[in-house]
């Protein structure tokens, strides 16, 4: 005997059995399909003027946008990517021949130091500094092999990378072409009520490209700034150190600093008081100042968080979803307050079709 609530739950169930294996069929290209999706939205102001100055017709406009995306975008990123695996090979091969030895500047440092810092080492229990010296060695040699085979492992990846490509930058056009269709299914499927919908939705969008934007364009102009700073002062490997200062400007407040704060502090204690105190003065004056000016005026304007979940958000993501994470955390952080507060003004004031009421901030919008 069937029962219209049995079949119900069954149905229920055959939907959330299909709709897991199909995540798990396409798990394989997720990095693919959460940049197709970001780029989409950042993209979208973008589609839209183009849209509206080619009659609406769609496809043509999708194709533009993503032709104007692969020319800002890809391109760029994918030379600067051929460019770091040539570095990171030369790099991966002096470390290897022994030609980096961090153990003899090491050796110059401590021999520079003053006798009451001396004195204070031998206080703190340091001053077996030849033991001191083969870890920091150590340490430095492993660091370095690291940065290099992460590099090289680019070029090795090659397929999977081009596969992966091809894959975003075709579900990309199909996200703008159809864009506003597909966001019309979402909310029509999501069990709320339509103000909180558009709120979440909103939210959603708001936050990736502010997060896209900000953190994108602060970590370029600071890997900028410090990859040219070096390639001046004639370090070698300079594009390697500055994409890694990009990388790490994604962390607020602490970021390029990771970087260019020990060549800094190596140059200084080796004799190169000049050079040091320049990189310290350009890192704090110039690199350390597009990072307090530019990331407010771009991410937390928008994203309306607080500077701490910002940063707490963006290690957490990092650590968990890798590069994506930058994107990833403060989005899901900027939605845990949102959830949060449409729980609060239900409590306050149940209304809605599903009995939950969007916040004042969405109400009055």
């Amino acid at each position: 005997m069937n029962h219209p609530e049995l079949q119900h739950k069954a149905f229920l169930i055959l939907l959330v059995a299909i709709s897991a294996a199909f995540l798990f069929v396409v798990s394989p290209f997720a990095g693919a399909i959460f940049w197709a999706v970001v780029l989409a939205i950042v993209f979208e102001p973008l589609h839209a003027r183009l849209l509206r100055s080619m009659g609406a017709r769609r496809t043509l406009a999708a194709l533009a946008t993503l032709l104007a995306c692969v020319v800002m975008v890809i391109l760029p990123l994918t030379l600067i990517a051929g460019t770091l695996v040539q570095q990171g090979t030369a790099l991966y091969k002096k470390v290897n021949g022994g030609q980096f030895d961090a153990g003899l500047y090491f050796e110059q440092a401590v021999g520079r130091l003053p006798s009451w810092l001396v004195n204070l080492l031998d206080r703190a229990g340091m001053a077996d500094l030849a033991t001191l010296q083969t870890t920091v060695s150590e340490a430095a040699a492993q660091g370095s092999r690291f940065l290099a085979v992460q590099a090289v492992s680019i070029g090795q990846n090659t397929f999977d990378f081009v596969v992966g490509l091809g894959i975003m930058l075709y579900l990309l056009f199909f996200m703008l072409r159809d864009g506003k269709i597909l966001t019309a299914r979402i909310r029509e499927a999501l069990p709320m009520s339509r103000a909180n919908t558009d709120y979440l939705l909103d939210k959603f969008t708001t936050v990736i490209r502010a997060t896209f934007r900000g953190n994108v364009i602060v970590a370029a102009v600071q890997g900028t700034l410090g990859g040219l700073l070096f390639w001046f002062l004639g370090i070698n490997a300079a594009l390697l150190w500055g994409v890694l200062m990009a990388l790490l400007s994604l962390l607020p407040a602490i970021g390029a600093a990771l970087i260019w704060g020990p060549v800094a502090l190596t140059m200084l204690t080796t004799g190169e008081v000049g050079t040091g105190a320049l990189i310290v003065a350009f890192g704090v004056l110039v690199i350390g100042l597009v990072d307090n000016l530019l990331r407010p005026m771009l991410v937390g304007k928008d994203t309306r968080l607080p500077d701490y979940m910002v940063l707490v958000s963006t290690v957490g993501g990092m650590a968990l979803f890798g590069l994506s994470g930058f994107v990833i955390g403060p989005m899901v952080a900027a939605l845990f307050l949102a959830s949060w507060a449409i729980f609060m003004a239900r409590r306050g004031d149940l209304d809605g079709d599903d009995g939950v009421q969007a916040p004042a901030e969405q109400r009055h919008t």
